[in-house]
Parts: C-alpha cells; structure tokens; sequence
C-alpha cells in the first residue's frame, strides 16, 4: 500500500506557497497525523524555513551521504536507481527530505527521458527516471510509517514538477488576489490534463511494469486564496476584483467545467480557505523557527500579536481539517 502524495501547486510564484506547506504540514502533524514532507523546489525555501544554516551546511557538505533528494535520484544520472534518503527528524510525527540548490541538474535527464519513454524499448530504466521522486519519497514514507506525503515544488511548469505531479494523488493550488494567479491558472489546468494524459498513454505503453508505478491521479482539491492587507497604493477593492473572478476560472480551467454558474468565493466549495497575510508575525516564527500558530511571549508574540497567533491557530486547524477530510485521512481534529 502506498502512502497519499499532497501537492502545493501553482505555476505562478509570490502567493505564499511554501509557507503555506510549512504551516500545513506541522498542522497535519499537531492532529496527529504522520507526515513526510519533500522539498523538491530548487530553491530549497522549505528545507531553510524547517532547518537552520548550520544544519543547512552540513547536508550539503561534500560527503554528507544521501541527504537531500537530489543525492537520492543522482545515480540515475549514471547507471543506478535512486537511494534511500536520510530524512530530517522535525518532531516525531514530522520528518523532511530535504531540497537542494543541485536538483535543477535533474531537470534535463526528466525532460529527454519524457520524449524518449515512448520509442524506448527498456522500459525499466525510463520509468526508474521518471518516477525517482515518487519512488524515493515512498520508501521514506515506509520507513517512518507516514500517514501523508506533502511536496513543495517551484512556480513553474517544468519537467521536476511534472515529474512531482505524475506522483501526486491530490493537488491543492494557492492563489493571490491579482491578474497574475488568474493567468496561472489558464495555464495550469491544461498543462496538469496534458500531464495526466501523457503519462496515463506511458503507463498503458509498458504491459507489464516491472515496479509500482503513481497513478498520476492529480486531483485538485480545491484552492487556497490569500486575503491581502489594506494598502493606500492599492484599494480593497483592487483585489476584491480578482478575488471575484476565481470560483469561475478555477472551473473552467482546471476542472474544464462550465463555470456559468459559479458562486461567489465566500460560498465556493472549492474555497479551501480565504486566508489571512499574517505578514507581521512571519519575523517572528522566522527567528524562533517555529510554525506562527505556535509563537509564545517569549518570542514576542505580546499584546495585539498574541490575539493573531490564536486566530493564526484557528484558521490553519479548520483548513488541514477539510483538506484531511477531502482527501480521506482521518485527523484527531476530525474525530472532536
């Protein structure tokens, strides 16, 4: 039995989409489920959010063994299979397969295996290629008894990130108030059905697979949409303008609905959440390294920023609760 992948995606960048799986997945782990998280940006901003530089340095040291995801896949790059990583103890129900700066050097063997699986008469070693992350993640998955996996992945529609979604059961896309994360969902929807369908022809192309492959299921679960604060330069009403326009576009682009008679995104059942910028306390978890739900007086959550820690608590509980319940996975919070 495999475990779930949970996916964080959205082509467009700048919409909180790492913070957001930080948040989430020590949220997921306060309910008492176990949760792996992977770190497959390029980037690696959620491996620096969970772990400090000195730690940071010695995973990306020379001879540091298979530390990141990028060491895991990396003898593909030859003749090997991928190699079991040594994920990143959190807390007890919370581990990390950390990023790395390297991993963009996998990009270019995912794309020239995609073209070449088809007219490949070996299977076995395009598809150990196109399905290392899953594969990797799996295995740490097995190792650590994890109930969820969760991935972050960059704003781009790139050939890791296809690779990321291919072994993804579930997908959740963050949003901004803004004309750019309509445009990114236009191009969003099409790409993940183009996805889904190459790879669906792939799989049927190889009769008898050697190894478990991802159903590649891709299923959008719904959309995270972040509430901006009021600024002079930029009225509410501004995103009040795009924020209207979502349930819509959402329907029509990524589920290929008719959107007709899309309600308002208060109302939205694809509406996961209309989520606060808690943009003053985010300096503040950064220097304690610890989730903004969690924050104490003793790392200077006083006064007007202790009341948003509560309501920060609050609103990251309700929203891993409904996504938990969507995508079948019992929490404690479920349970009360």
């Amino acid at each position: 039995m495999t475990t779930p992948v949970l996916t964080f995606f959205n082509n467009k960048g700048g919409v909180g989409k790492t913070s957001l799986v930080y948040h989430l997945s020590w949220m997921f782990a306060t309910q008492g489920l176990r949760v792996l998280a992977v770190d497959l940006d390029p980037q690696a901003n959620l491996t620096a959010a969970f772990l400090d530089e000195d730690r940071l340095a010695d995973l990306w040291a020379d001879g540091a063994g298979t530390s990141t995801i990028f060491r895991s896949v990396k003898p593909l790059l030859d003749v090997g299979d991928f190699e079991p990583v040594d994920y990143q103890t959190i807390d007890p129900r919370l581990v990390l397969i950390p990023g790395d700066l390297a991993l963009s050097g996998f990009e270019d063997e995912l794309s020239s295996t995609w073209t070449g699986a088809l007219s490949d008469k070996n299977k076995t070693r395009p598809f150990r290629i196109l399905t290392a992350f899953w594969r990797s993640a799996q295995e740490s998955a097995d190792r650590f008894g994890a109930d969820l996996i969760v991935f972050d992945v960059g704003p781009n529609l790139g050939a890791i990130n296809r690779a990321a979604l291919l072994a993804s059961n579930h997908v959740v896309v963050p949003l901004g108030a803004d004309l750019f994360s309509l445009q990114g969902l236009r191009n969003l929807g099409p790409t993940l059905r183009d996805w889904q369908t190459g790879w669906t022809r792939r799989r049927d192309d190889w009769a008898e697979p050697d190894f478990t492959l991802p159903s590649g299921d891709m299923h959008p679960v719904g959309y995270i949409a972040m509430r901006h604060g009021v600024r002079l330069t930029r009225p509410v009403k501004a995103y009040t303008r795009w924020l209207d326009q979502i349930p819509s576009e959402f329907r029509r682009s990524v589920l290929a609905q008719d959107a007709a008679d899309a309600p308002a995104i208060e109302q939205d059942p694809y509406c996961l959440a209309l989520l606060k910028n808690y943009n003053s306390l985010m300096p503040l978890a950064q220097e304690a390294r610890k989730p903004i739900f969690v924050l104490r007086p003793a790392d200077g959550a006083i006064g007007a920023h202790a009341n948003a820690v509560s309501k920060a608590y609050e609103d990251f509980k309700g929203l891993a609760s409904d996504i938990a319940g969507r995508i079948d996975l019992a929490t404690a919070s479920t349970h009360t």
